[in-house]
Formats: C-alpha cells, structure tokens, sequence
C-alpha cells in the first residue's frame, strides 16, 4: 500500500517537491491534505494538484488519515508547529532547520527530549545518489579510516551534515576556523529561474576548517553556488588507503598495487536504449555503488533524494528503524551557526558538547 502524508505548509517552494514526487509515484506516496492559511494560495494548489487544502492543522487532522505529517515552513516557523504536533503523537517528517537558532534548538530539547515525540528531520544531501555511492564506497573500508573531507556543495547545516556523515563523527567537540572571501561574478539563475540579464553582482565565499582532532572537516561555499552555471561542486574524502576526489577513485592496495577507478553515472535512454530516460545508477569499477529505487520515474537528483526520506519516513511511521534525528539536525544547525560566529569574529570557536549531545 502507498504510504500517506500530509503537508504543513504546502504552498511553499519545498512543497512542491513533495507534490511533484508524489505525482510522479502515486503507488509508492498518496498525499493525504494540505495545510495553507492564505486562502488565494490554497484554492491555487487545489486546482494545480488537485488535493485538499485546510486553513490549520486542526482542521487537516479532523478530516485527514495519514501516517505521518511532512512539516514544511519557515525556519522561524518550525519550533511552534513542531512542539505542537508533538502533542498529538503523528509522526513528523520536518525541514530544516528544526528552529532559527540556539535557544530555538535548546527550548526543543527541553520540551522534546524526553518526550518520545516521533520526528525525523528531511536532510537529503546525504541521501544524493552521488553521495550514497561516496558513502557505500567508504563503509566497504577501501579507503581505509577516513580522516579528512572537503565539502563545497550547499550551505552551512547542509554542508555540515555532510562533512559528518563522511568523516564518522557524531556530537564531538570541535574547533572552527573561519573566513569570508567577496568578489564578483555575473548572476546566475535563483528560484525564480534564469537571469534576465548579463550584469556582475557581489560573490561571497565563505570556508571553515573544523578540527575533530583526529579529524579534518573542511567547509567551503559560496552563496548560490549550487544553483550556478559557473561554479561547481566540489567533494574530496581522504582515507588512510586512498581518496574520493569528486567522481575519480584513487585507491593503493595491501600489494602495493594501485587503482585509478570512476564513480560513473549510468543512465538508461540514451543513444539507441529503449527503456526510458532515468538514472540507473553510479558504477565504480564492476561494483553499483548504487542504484535507483524510483526508476524508472524521471526524477533529478535532489527530488530521488527527499524521495528516500519519504520512504525511510513510511518505514519509520510503522515501527522501523530512524534515519536522521531531530537531534543530528540540531547538531548541525548548531555547527552551521558556530562557523557564522567564527567568520565574524574572526576567532577560533570551540563547539562544545550540548544538551542533545
């Protein structure tokens, strides 16, 4: 049976990829109801999407069955709602981040830490099909113990959950190092779409080192890097046996031998393929790092990636196992926060151990 949800904020740009891959898996995710409090707005979605809308929570969870509740407002929004729909024991799949800042995040942990209130929280950069065949290559132990990751692929909290995920670390002390870099570049597309014209703006970078002790994490982004047609992303993981270095594998074996492999993106259509045009998976070698469990629907790579967290959100709303706590997305939000402070201050800043750790 397909799993149900409803959406709490549903008007919003995160929204959309919930309905879209919904739309695109209906045997997989039914969408239950909508909550939308501006009137215009709901009655726009009702004829886009053809779902129900309601004005509060209240009134969705008197008309509506789901097995759990996507939570998708602003981050000055979420603590309220969060705290509210923890009263009523639905499951909650929430966007980040979980609150605006630090006393949010604390006031979270005193009201909810106990509680039992069953929340996940929808970080997908980790869930990318890029960075699951990263991380599949790195839990296979062929890079050895991993000691260092360089993440330039989206912002702050992001990018941190990233950098924890693939050095292995959890809720450690950890020292931050900072600085901001401005420069030009010409504008490139926002949410809104492609720029109307050719004109410079300000460009603003910003790196951290974070200091595990044993390990090194290092951030670098610019803003609006990942919607640029200018700038890539970047990925690098160091092992103690070989790197990741974006899609180039460079690995030397108990022999002596080395290894120059290719994490490849094999997709299906293209030249004389019949079977329609998907991603099928990332090769390295003769071994699938991973394949794609939504093929052969045509999803880009940030929606097959909050499709998993639907998913894991389903197994989890039935009794199954966690897969991104509110807690680790307080963690990082916290981190995302400490490195703002290093950039300003321009000072070492040690991230303490915190109530959640």
């Amino acid at each position: 049976m397909p799993v149900t949800f409803s959406l709490v904020g549903g008007a919003g740009f995160r929204a959309q990829y919930y309905l879209r891959i919904a739309q695109a898996l209906p045997d997989r995710f039914q969408i239950g109801g909508l909550v939308i409090r501006d009137e215009n707005k709901a009655q726009a979605i009702e004829r886009q999407w053809g779902v129900r809308t309601y004005r509060s929570v209240e009134a969705l969870l008197q008309q509506e069955q789901q097995d759990f509740i996507v939570l998708s407002v602003s981050g000055s929004e979420m603590l309220p709602y969060l705290l509210q729909l923890a009263e009523t024991g639905i499951p909650v799949l929430s966007e980040t981040p979980p609150a605006s800042d630090l006393d949010g995040l604390e006031l979270l942990h005193s009201r909810l830490g106990g509680s039992g209130a069953r929340i996940q929280v929808a970080e997908q950069y980790h869930l990318h099909p890029i960075q699951q065949a990263r991380l599949r290559l790195i839990e296979s132990g062929r890079l050895g113990r991993i000691t260092e990751a360089t993440v330039s692929i989206s912002h702050l909290y992001h990018g941190v959950s990233l950098i924890r995920r693939l050095l292995g670390v959890a809720f450690e002390e950890v020292r931050i190092r900072a600085m901001r870099f401005e420069s030009s570049w010409v504008q490139g597309p926002t949410r809104s779409g492609p720029p109307m014209e050719d004109r410079l703006v300000p460009s603003v970078r910003e790196l951290a080192w974070l200091d595990f002790g044993d390990r090194l994490g290092i951030y670098d982004f610019t803003r609006d890097q990942h919607r640029s047609w200018i700038r890539s992303n970047h990925c690098c993981v160091r092992g103690e046996r070989g790197e990741i270095f974006d899609s180039r594998v460079l690995i030397q074996q108990a022999d002596t031998v080395p290894l120059q492999l290719e994490l490849k993106r094999v997709n299906k259509g293209e030249q004389e393929n019949q079977e329609g045009y998907f991603l099928q998976g990332i090769l390295c070698g003769e071994q699938w790092l991973y394949t794609n469990p939504f093929a052969p629907a045509r999803l880009y790579d940030d929606e097959l990636a909050i499709a998993s967290c639907l998913e894991k959100m389903g197994v989890y709303a039935q009794g199954g196992p966690a897969f991104y706590e509110l807690w680790e997305a307080a963690q990082d939000h916290y981190l995302g926060m400490m490195i703002e402070r290093a950039i300003l201050t321009g000072e070492t800043v040690v991230a303490a151990r915190l109530s959640w750790a």
